[in-house]
C-alpha cells in the first residue's frame, strides 16, 4: 500500500539555529552587530591561506632564519666584520697559558700581529682562510678583567689542567660567568703529555666526568700539536654563536689601542682617544658611552683610521719569513703613518647629542604657597624684642658677641650637657699625656741596650683579637637571622617609651593583600632627584623596534673606529696602560638617568654568611659595576611586598636599590666585600623592572599571651604596658599563631591588661599577635666606584695574612 506525499513534521518540530561561528574574529566585532571593518579583511584573508600556501611561507620563514644566521657566522672574523674575539680564561694557576698561546700562533700561511698593551694578547690573520682573530688572555683571578671581557668576547676559550680541571678560583670564575651569560666556549686541554699512557686515559676520562655536570654535552679538545690547535681555531670560527641580549641592542668595543690628550683647564681630565672594531649595533655619536668600570662620558667626534687587522697587511721590507708565519708590530699606538690617512666620519651635534644629567634637581621652594604677611612679620620683630634680655658686657662688645655672652643660670644647665665630652676629651689628654712620657722615658735610658728581635706570625696577638672580633660579629648575625626565622617579623613592646609613640609611624591594615595603599604618598625627599616613566614597558618596547629596523645613524658594525671621548679623568688611561681591558658600551636614551630598580635575585649556593638588608653590596648589573645598600622584599603578584630583613636561601628576593635605568633583559650578580678585600658572590638573578612605584612594606608584630581565658573573651597581657597605648592601638585587628582572629574590647587596669574577642576559644599556649605596617625607602648610597678585588681563594685560612692585607 503507497502513501501518496511527503511527511510533513508536526507544529511542535523542533527548529535548532544555524551555527555562526567562525565569521568575527572577536567580542568588539561581534558587539558590532556583525559589521566587519574593511581593515580587519587582510588579516582574516592571511589567515584564511590554503594549506599549500601556508606550507610555502613555512619554508620562506626558516630559510630566512637560516641565511640569517649563516650571514652572521660568515661576517664574524671575515674582511667587512669585526674580527672573531677569542678570550683565553686560565681556569687553574698551574695551566700551560704560554705552550697553548704558542701552539695558536704556529698556524701555517697566519699573520701574528702582537698587541702593544701590558695584557699580551696578539691578533692571528689568515688570508688563506679569509678569517682573522684576535686572542686576549685573562686569568681566573682577575675577576673584573674575566667580566669585562666576557662582555664583549665572541668566543671563550677555556684552558683546564690535565688532572685537575680547574681549582677554587676557576670555580668561583666559572659561577660568576654563567650567572653574567655565556657567549659561545670552547675547552681546551693542553699538556699531559709527560704522564704515563694509562694514567692520561684515566686523568682524562676523571676530566671529561667532572666537566659534565658544568658543560653538559661539551667537547674537550687536546692542545699539544699544530694540528688540534687547527681544528680548536676550525671549531671556534665554525660553531653556533650564543648571543647575550644586554650587549646584542647597544654598540659595544674592546679598545685596541688608546691615547690621552690632556685638557687645557687640568692634566687630569681631558680627551680620551680610544680605538676598536665596533660590534652589536651602529653607534651614534650624538649617544652617550659608558666605559665599564669608570662613568658615562660623552663623544665630540668619530674618526676612521685604516684597518690595523686587514687581511691584506703591510709587509715591512726586510723582515725574514720563517715557517710561513710573519711576526709584526702593532702599528696603532704610535706611528705617523697612520695619523695621514685619519678621515673625520662624524661630529657630534650639540642640538641633537644627550646630555650627562643623572638626577633632578629638586626646587625647595617648588609647590610653596605661603608667604608670611605684614600682620605676622610684624608680629615676629615684637616678639624678638620682647625677648630682649639684659646682660653685662666689656666695653667695645657688639650686638653680635653680647649674644653669645651666657648668664649664671644658663651656665648651669649647660654645663650638664657638656660634661661628658669635657671627661672625653680629659682622658684623653691624660692618656696622650702620660703615653708621651713613657715613651720618652723608656727611649732615654734604652738606646744603647736596644736589640732587633723577629717576631713570628704567630705571635701577633692583635691580628688574632681582630679576627676573634669578626668572629663574635659574624656568630651574633647567625643568632639574628636564625631569630627572624623562628618569630619574623616579631619585637619587644618597649618598657621606656610609650608604644603609640615609638611606632607612630606605623598603620593598621584590614587585609594586607587588598588593603589600599597609595603609591605616592609620604614621599622620601630622595624621589625629588629621580626619573619616572609614565609607562616603562612601552617606551622600551619602542626602544627596542626602532633597534629592529635600524633606524639609527652611525658607525656600522665591523668598522674600526676611532672614538674622541670628553672629560675622561687620566685613571682611565692608566688603567689601560696597567694590562686592563677598557670596555667601552654605548647608552640607549634615558639609561644615564637615575630611578629606582628592582632585581630578581636567588641566593648562590655557594654562600651561607646571613647578608642583612641595608649592607653594602658590588652590584654587577649588565655592562655597570657600582655599590649599593639595597632592600630586600618578597616576590609576589600583589601590588604592597613585605620587606625581608635577611636573603632568603630558599626563596627568590628582590632586591631595590636606587642606580642609573637599565632596559631589560639584564644580568645580575651581588658580590659582598670580605674585610681583606676579596669579593664573595653571594646571588645571581636578573633586572626585573625599573618602578619607583613598586611598594615595599616593613612588617612589626607586637606579641602578647592570653592570661584568663574564657567562652570566646580573653584577658591578654605582655604586649602593651599602659592604658593609653591599648586605647591608641584599639582599631587594629588581633590575630593569633593558631589561626584565631579578633579585636580589643577594653582596657583592664593600667598597665597594660585588655580585655579582647576573638572568633573562637583560644588554647592556653596560643600566642596573641598585632601586625603594623609601615612603607620603607632604600637608602641613597649609589657609588659608580667599586674597588679592585683581591685574588679570590676559598677560604680565608688557606692565605697567609700578609698577602691579602689592605694598604
Amino acid at each position: 500500500m503507497g502513501v501518496a506525499g511527503a511527511h510533513r513534521p508536526g507544529p511542535l518540530k523542533q527548529q535548532n539555529k544555524a551555527h555562526k561561528g567562525g565569521k568575527h574574529s572577536g567580542s568588539s566585532q561581534r558587539r558590532a552587530a556583525g559589521r566587519v571593518p574593511v581593515k580587519a579583511q587582510p588579516r582574516r584573508r592571511l589567515r584564511d591561506l590554503r594549506r599549500v600556501d601556508r606550507r610555502h611561507q613555512a619554508l620562506q620563514l626558516r630559510r630566512q632564519r637560516k641565511e640569517a644566521v649563516l650571514a652572521e657566522k660568515r661576517s664574524l672574523g671575515s674582511r667587512d666584520g669585526p674580527p672573531h674575539l677569542v678570550v683565553v680564561v686560565l681556569l687553574h694557576s698551574r695551566a700551560a697559558a704560554r705552550d697553548t698561546l704558542r701552539l695558536l700562533q704556529s698556524q701555517d700561511s697566519a699573520v701574528v700581529r702582537a698587541d702593544q698593551g701590558a695584557a699580551g694578547g696578539f691578533a692571528l690573520l689568515c688570508p688563506r682562510l679569509k678569517q682573522r682573530w684576535r686572542f686576549v688572555t685573562a686569568e681566573a683571578g682577575d675577576l673584573h678583567a674575566v667580566l669585562d671581557l666576557a662582555k664583549v668576547a665572541d668566543s671563550l676559550l677555556f684552558i683546564l689542567n690535565p688532572v685537575d680541571g680547574w681549582d677554587s678560583a676557576g670555580e668561583h670564575c666559572l659561577s660568576c660567568l654563567f650567572a653574567q651569560g655565556l657567549p659561545s666556549y670552547a675547552l681546551a686541554v693542553p699538556g699531559g703529555t709527560d704522564l704515563p699512557p694509562k694514567k692520561r686515559i684515566d686523568a682524562r676520562k676523571k676530566l671529561a666526568k667532572a666537566i659534565e655536570k658544568r658543560f653538559p654535552e661539551a667537547k674537550l679538545f687536546p692542545l699539544n700539536t699544530e694540528q688540534e690547535s687547527s681544528l680548536l681555531l676550525r671549531h671556534l670560527s665554525t660553531q653556533k654563536q650564543r648571543h647575550l641580549a644586554f650587549r646584542d641592542r647597544r654598540a659595544h668595543l674592546l679598545a685596541h689601542a688608546a691615547e690621552f690628550v690632556p685638557g687645557q683647564e687640568s692634566d687630569l681630565v681631558g680627551t680620551l682617544k680610544v680605538s676598536g672594531f665596533v660590534r652589536g649595533q651602529t653607534l651614534d655619536v650624538n649617544s652617550l658611552v659608558h666605559i665599564v668600570g669608570h662613568g658615562d662620558f660623552q663623544v665630540s667626534q668619530v674618526d676612521a683610521p685604516p684597518d690595523p687587522l686587514s687581511l691584506n697587511p703591510r709587509v715591512v721590507k726586510g723582515q725574514k719569513r720563517s715557517q710561513d708565519m710573519e711576526i709584526q708590530e702593532d702599528p696603532v699606538n704610535g706611528t705617523d703613518e697612520m695619523d695621514e690617512d685619519v678621515k673625520v666620519l662624524m661630529k657630534a651635534d650639540p642640538s641633537k647629542q644627550e646630555s650627562l644629567q643623572s638626577e633632578v634637581v629638586p626646587d625647595p621652594m617648588e609647590g610653596e604657597q605661603t608667604w608670611p604677611t605684614e600682620e605676622e612679620l610684624q608680629e615676629a620683630e615684637d616678639s624678638r624684642k620682647a625677648n630682649r634680655r639684659v646682660v653685662k658686657v666689656p666695653k667695645g662688645t657688639s650686638k653680635y658677641q653680647a649674644a653669645w655672652i651666657v648668664d649664671d643660670g644658663e651656665e648651669g644647665s649647660e654645663k650638664d650637657d657638656d660634661d661628658d665630652e669635657d671627661d672625653d676629651i680629659d682622658d684623653d689628654l691624660m692618656e696622650e699625656a702620660v703615653s708621651q712620657e713613657g715613651e720618652s722615658s723608656e727611649e732615654e735610658p734604652g738606646e744603647e741596650e736596644s736589640e732587633t728581635m723577629t717576631v713570628s706570625e704567630c705571635l701577633r696577638d692583635d691580628q688574632y683579637d681582630e679576627k676573634m672580633e669578626e668572629d663574635e660579629q659574624m656568630l651574633e648575625r647567625y643568632k639574628q637571622e636564625r631569630m627572624d626565622e623562628m618569630f619574623p617579623d616579631e619585637v619587644d613592646t618597649p618598657r621606656d617609651v610609650p608604644a603609640r609613640v615609638r611606632f607612630q609611624k606605623y598603620r593598621g591594615l584590614k587585609s594586607f593583600r587588598t588593603s589600599p595603599w597609595d603609591p605616592k604618598e609620604n614621599l622620601p625627599r630622595d624621589y625629588a632627584r629621580i626619573f619616572q616613566f609614565q609607562d616603562f614597558s612601552r617606551t622600551r618596547k619602542h626602544l627596542f623596534r626602532q633597534i629592529e629596523k635600524e633606524e639609527t645613524e652611525g658607525a656600522s658594525v665591523g668598522w674600526y673606529i676611532t672614538l674622541h671621548v670628553c672629560n675622561v679623568p687620566v685613571s682611565v688611561m692608566e688603567t689601560f696602560k696597567e694590562g686592563k681591558p677598557l670596555v667601552l658600551f654605548s647608552l640607549l636614551p634615558h639609561e644615564q638617568k637615575m630611578s629606582v630598580l628592582n632585581f630578581l635575585v636567588r641566593r648562590h649556593p655557594s654562600n651561607t654568611e646571613p647578608v642583612r638588608a641595608k649592607e653594602e653590596l658590588i652590584f654587577h648589573c649588565g655592562f655597570r659595576r657600582f655599590r649599593a645598600s639595597p632592600l630586600f622584599s618578597q616576590h609576589t603578584s600583589a601590588d604592597k611586598h613585605k620587606l625581608e630583613r635577611f636573603l632568603r636561601p630558599d626563596a627568590a628576593l628582590v632586591v631595590t636599590v636606587y642606580a642609573p635605568i637599565t632596559f631589560p633583559p639584564a644580568s645580575v650578580l651581588l658580590f659582598k666585600q670580605r674585610s681583606n678585600g676579596m669579593h664573595d658572590l653571594i646571588a645571581t638573578g636578573s633586572l626585573l623592572s625599573v618602578d619607583p612605584d613598586r611598594i615595599v612594606i616593613k612588617r612589626l608584630v607586637l606579641s602578647g599571651h592570653p592570661f584568663k581565658i574564657f567562652t570566646k573573651m580573653a584577658v591578654v597581657r605582655y604586649m602593651f604596658f599602659n592604658r593609653e597605648d591599648v586605647m591608641w592601638f584599639k582599631p587594629v585587628e588581633l590575630r593569633t599563631k593558631w589561626g584565631r582572629r579578633g579585636h580589643i574590647k577594653e582596657p583592664l587596669g593600667t598597665h597594660g591588661h585588655m580585655k579582647c574577642h576573638f572568633d573562637g576559644q583560644l588554647k592556653s599556649q596560643d600566642t596573641v599577635l598585632l601586625n603594623l605596617y609601615k612603607r620603607v625607602f632604600p637608602k641613597w648610597t649609589y657609588d659608580p666606584h667599586v674597588p679592585e678585588p683581591v685574588p679570590w681563594v676559598r677560604s680565608e685560612s688557606a692565605l697567609p695574612e700578609q698577602d691579602v692585607e689592605m694598604e
